[in-house]
């Protein structure tokens, strides 16, 4: 910073997608950054250049690093940032083949992507096979210390050292689940290290904060239902990869535009139901550009003129991208989502929409079956149904694969016992909700919710919830500080002044009950929900995950 020479920046895979995540190339030019290189590829070398070098402390990127400097160096200076703890076998290689180029090497505790502002993922889709498949034993336990590592950085750099509990673990078929109490203890013993080895030299005490861990066995049904809240039914039922949606524009020319918090009116309409998002889009596009033409202090006169000469077509292009973005997901509900929703809803919550018990839930599957749908579809509609009836006979699931003709793929259905959910595996009982207004169709509330207002309100059994650690007095979701007996501040300071809840899911999580943690917080207001997971899962991917995974073994 002291010098105002150009640097270069060296990302790994990870690197590049946690940096994208928080900043674009405008912040890092801001910071003298002229160049971003991929820490793989071949790189000309810029030997009157400094690089900085931002990468997970791995074999193969330390490999990588040292390349750049052992015969003849590519860069004047390397300074290198990790994302997590490098081993001291790491650190003495590239010491011994490289020390004089390296100016610093800093461990900053960030192996996590900040997804959302208030939703974390530790980006391993295959931690789900290397968990869950007995075929992947030997990968469990790494997988499990790689996740545990990752937390411990989240919980750094938010400055907490919580009490954690996790959902006590599953018997089902003479096979003990405790993945998530093995996880807890992990976390807290690296926890306990890492505050121990404090920067300032002072040891750390507990932190008015909930760390919750869970499997994702815990609530089988909301993960596969038809969401109709705008983000969790866009991802389901529209080709959205890597946050980027494709569309094509009035003048037929092929658009994509990026799904993230940068885009406000994301933010504002992506948890509401899309019946209200077609009436909001006009009315938020109009607020949105009202706020961005107040000066703001920062922002220079000619800063502000271009600002203002962008703003229509800003304006057009988010209003454009979200009106195709409606239309493709009410084309999708339309053609048959509809059909399927008050289905699934009557099988997930057990009652119709006038709250009549549902008798009879083969009778509210048979339509669905009998309908043109596509597989998936079926597939998510006989699980809800053997959901709903905590399994169902040998005979009765034959009858029903033979239906969907999935016989050569049975596993889709067969392998949930590995989560400890089906065949017969009984439901968490759930929180009358009766009384809450929701759209018919959108009456099943995911289980993470009352999870989480139960933690809030510290009604958490601890029969059902163990504690690996405690906070340091009983936890209600208010702080060392009451809200109320404080000025007025903003909700987010308000929330400062209070707790947190860190609710991890392991095994993957779905848009739905990310949407929660930001219900929770909004109504509690005095303690801020965060919800993390291995990864981030569609139903679709989801079953793909499932049905991937080896049949053999059970048969064992």
């Amino acid at each position: 910073k002291k010098s105002e020479i150009w640097k270069i920046l060296i990302l790994d895979h990870f690197t590049t997608k946690l940096l994208s995540s928080c900043c674009n190339m405008s912040d890092l030019m801001k910071e003298g950054i002229t160049i971003v290189e991929d820490l793989y590829k071949s790189r000309e070398p810029v030997p009157e250049m400094k690089a900085i070098y931002f990468m997970t402390p791995t074999a193969k990127c330390v490999d990588a690093f040292i390349c750049d400097f052992k015969l003849k160096p590519k860069y004047k200076a390397a300074y290198v940032y990790f994302t997590d703890y490098c081993s001291d076998e790491l650190f003495n290689k590239m010491k011994q083949s490289c020390a004089k180029y390296i100016r610093i090497c800093k461990e900053i505790n960030i192996s996590f992507l900040p997804q959302e502002s208030q939703v974390f993922t530790c980006d391993n889709p295959g931690a789900f096979r290397s968990i869950y498949s007995p075929h992947c034993r030997q990968d469990k336990g790494k997988t499990l210390e790689t996740l545990a590592a990752q937390i411990v950085t989240l919980c750094a750099t938010l400055d907490e050292y919580p009490g954690i509990r996790y959902k006590k673990e599953t018997v089902f078929d003479d096979t003990t689940l405790d993945n998530a109490k093995q996880l807890a203890a992990l976390v807290d013993s690296k926890l306990a290290q890492h505050y121990e080895m404090d920067d300032n030299g002072k040891k750390k005490g507990k932190t008015q904060a909930q760390l919750l861990i869970v499997e994702r066995g815990f609530d089988p049904v909301t993960p596969i239902l038809h969401e109709l809240t705008y983000q969790a039914m866009a991802y389901d039922l529209v080709q959205i990869k890597n946050d980027t949606y494709k569309y094509k524009s009035k003048d037929g020319s092929e658009k994509e535009a990026l799904l993230n918090e940068n885009d406000e009116l994301w933010v504002k309409l992506r948890h509401m139901h899309i019946a209200e998002v077609s009436e909001q889009i006009p009315k938020l596009v109009k607020e949105i550009s009202a706020t961005k033409k107040q000066p703001d202090s920062k922002i220079t006169i000619s800063g502000l003129a271009q600002l203002m000469k962008k703003m229509p077509h800003i304006r057009k292009q988010v209003k454009t991208v979200h009106l195709n973005l409606t239309e493709d997901c009410m084309g999708h509900f339309q053609k048959n989502v509809e059909k399927l929703c008050k289905a699934e809803q009557d099988l997930a919550v057990g009652s119709d929409v006038e709250g009549q018990k549902v008798k009879d839930p083969m009778r509210t599957l048979l339509p669905v079956l009998l309908h043109p749908h596509n597989t998936y579809d079926k597939i998510r509609a006989v699980l809800l149904y053997i959901f709903s009836i905590n399994g169902t006979t040998e005979e009765n699931l034959n009858k029903l694969i033979q239906h969907v003709k999935i016989e050569e793929d049975r596993e889709f259905i067969l392998n949930w016992k590995e989560l400890g959910v089906p065949i017969i595996s009984s439901l968490l009982p759930l929180r009358d909700r009766s009384q809450e207004e929701t759209y018919n169709l959108s009456r099943w509330t995911p289980v993470i919710k009352d999870i989480m207002e139960d933690a809030v309100e510290n009604k958490l059994d601890t029969r059902e919830w163990p504690h690996q650690s405690e906070s340091p007095a009983a936890w209600n979701g208010s702080g060392a500080v009451s809200a109320r007996q404080k000025h007025k501040a903003s909700s987010q300071d308000e929330r400062r002044s209070g707790s947190r809840l860190i609710v991890f899911v392991l095994g993957g999580i779905s848009y739905s009950e990310m949407r929660c943690a930001y219900q929770v917080t909004q109504s509690v207001k005095s303690c801020e929900v965060i919800v993390g997971s291995s990864h981030i899962v569609t139903p679709v991917e989801l079953l793909d995950d499932i049905q991937h995974r080896p049949v053999s073994f059970l048969k064992d």
